[in-house]
């Protein structure tokens, strides 16, 4: 759930076994699919390394799920080769946003969601739609109150894509930290969850510790713990220490963490299908 710019280690690349280590899978796997499909390094020179990108990866997660579906590894490598068909009219989006058109910006987000699902709707309509507005803000126009409409639409077509009572619960907890105010990325993972049938405890913003602490007391087991801090400044280790306190597996996500130290059993969210793939 990263903010979409590119890592020193997306630049350089993953080999074949840390591929292997965090997508779960032997890497004897991942040299036959390259071998047998064409799925694999994209970049691959002869005579180099076999490095992955973060695209690379994402494909291979997503070939994964569909084998987990049911999917044949043959079939499934076939559908994740073919090129995605955009899910939406990025230009129709971010007019109807700036024309305050809540209908309209809904409307077309929850046909997206249906038809694409939660990930690709985010990673390719939802992001680029704020990066237009980020870069128009930039440009000297007022888009503030066009950042937060979007925002709101987009959570709003998130709750209508998986209703409750298809859910089961389990013991996920989402919050953001005491201060932080941006619990988007945070509705993102649970819908995204929710489309695996998977109910999470979404708790949104600035949650203060204390009742952090409360909510993990309230659960009849240890949670799994995402803390959201899109800020260095509300990237709060309390929060942490009220997890692990708990006997919680915590993940943290967000640009605010980067820069913190964390405790050796805290694990880092770099993006929504690795988010996904670890607590689905």
């Amino acid at each position: 759930m990263p903010d979409g710019s590119s890592s020193a280690s997306d630049a350089a690349g993953y080999t074949v076994r840390a591929v292997a280590e965090r997508l779960g899978i032997p890497t004897a796997t991942l040299r036959s699919w390259n071998r047998r499909y064409e799925i694999g390094p994209t970049g691959h020179r002869p005579g180099t390394h076999r490095l992955y990108t973060e695209a690379d990866i994402a494909q291979l997660d997503r070939m994964l799920g569909l084998i987990r579906g049911g999917a044949t590894p043959a079939g499934a490598a076939a559908t994740v080769r073919t090129p995605a068909v955009a899910p939406g009219d990025l230009s129709s989006l971010v007019t109807a946003a700036f024309a305050l058109d809540y209908r309209s910006v809904t409307a077309q987000l929850t046909g997206a969601l249906r038809t694409y699902g939660v990930a690709d709707t985010w990673e390719r309509l939802c992001r680029p739609a704020f990066a237009e507005i980020v870069a128009r803000q930039l440009g000297g126009e007022g888009c503030i109150d066009v950042e937060h409409l979007l925002s709101w639409c987009i959570t709003s077509a998130l709750h209508r894509n998986n209703p409750p009572d298809r859910l089961r619960p389990r013991p996920i907890v989402l919050a953001c930290t005491g201060g932080e105010s941006h619990a988007l990325p945070l509705e993102v993972l649970r819908a995204a969850l929710a489309e695996r049938e998977i109910g999470a405890q979404m708790l949104g913003a600035d949650v203060p510790t204390a009742a952090l602490a409360d909510t993990l007391a309230r659960l009849d087991r240890p949670a799994e713990l995402v803390l959201w801090s899109q800020h260095e400044s509300t990237a709060l280790t309390s929060s942490v220490r009220a997890g692990t306190d708990a006997g919680a597996q915590v993940f943290v996500g967000g640009p605010g963490w980067d820069a913190v130290i964390l405790p050796a059993a805290v694990e880092r969210l770099a993006s929504l299908p690795e988010a996904v793939r670890r607590l689905g």
